[in-house]
């Protein structure tokens, strides 16, 4: 089944003149870019978003993907912080910062002369709470693997098969999403809890999530990942106490995407 859909994804890449991904080294952009620099050859071209809300070791590992694959690749710096509907952090957050990346996307696109411009939206992205999304479509921002029927299961099962590096990476987001809504966002924030969560993956904690609620840190890890933190728990503290934090917690939830999505009513767009 999933050989097929990736057969309808390969259809869908061929129609293009030419292409521009949004590319952020994860799960899904790099099996999209694999399966696009097949079909569309260096009619192709990943861009990675670079701002102070992407952690700096996901910025490096999109770079050091692209180099060993050998994708055409290049950075695009955002100005979401200067952007008072972004910083407010209302619940659509996501809306404006994506605008804004899409319509960089857009422009470069144009200047390579591509029709496309692609995002690395999966079938199963399609239930979460997404404001980006909206914002791609409005700008006709197409999400090949979801028109292709892709889930993540598949994507990852065919990015095994094509032995990339990926295909088991654990999810990321930006670092806005530790932030409540509400609450506004700052370099300085975005800065901390990027600080918090690199000193707990040098601890051997690979999935991890340091929300920041106020002067409050709220680690989020995976259950097997719980007596890490506890095991070590002054050290932790210590550390993020030093960041800037007057108080630490764990999350006894654990680990979970979209955590912050929680407080919000069903159904908002």
């Amino acid at each position: 089944m999933a050989e097929k859909k990736e057969a309808r994804l390969r259809e869908l890449l061929a129609g293009c003149d030419g292409a521009v991904i949004a590319f952020s080294g994860g799960v899904d952009s790099t099996y999209l870019a694999k399966v696009a620099h097949d079909v569309l050859g260096n009619k192709v071209l990943m861009v990675t978003a670079a701002s102070p809300a992407l952690p700096e070791n996901e910025l490096q590992a999109a770079k050091n993907i692209a180099a060993r694959y050998g994708f055409p690749h290049t950075c695009i710096r955002t100005n979401e912080l200067e952007n008072e509907l972004y910083c407010s952090n209302p619940p659509d957050r996501c809306y404006y910062c994506k605008r804004e990346i899409m319509e960089k996307m857009w422009q470069i696109a144009r200047e390579h002369g591509f029709d496309c411009v692609f995002d690395g939206a999966n079938v199963d992205d399609a239930g979460d709470f997404r404001p980006g999304a909206r914002a791609a479509k409005e700008l006709g921002v197409r999400s090949p693997l979801q028109e292709a029927g892709l889930t993540k299961e598949e994507i990852r099962s065919l990015s095994q098969k094509y032995g990339l590096l990926t295909w088991n990476k654990p999810s990321s987001a930006c670092l806005a999403t530790r932030i409540p809504y509400g609450e506004r966002i700052t370099a300085e924030k975005l800065a901390r809890v990027g600080a918090a969560e690199a000193y707990l993956r040098t601890l051997g904690i690979e999935q991890v999530r340091v929300r920041q609620h106020q002067q409050l840190a709220r680690i989020e890890v995976l259950p097997e990942d719980l007596p890490v933190v506890l095991g070590q728990k002054e050290q932790i503290t210590d550390r993020l106490k030093a960041l800037g934090f007057t108080y630490v917690t764990v999350d006894l939830q654990g680990y979970r995407t979209g955590s912050m999505n929680e407080v919000c009513t069903k159904g908002v767009d």
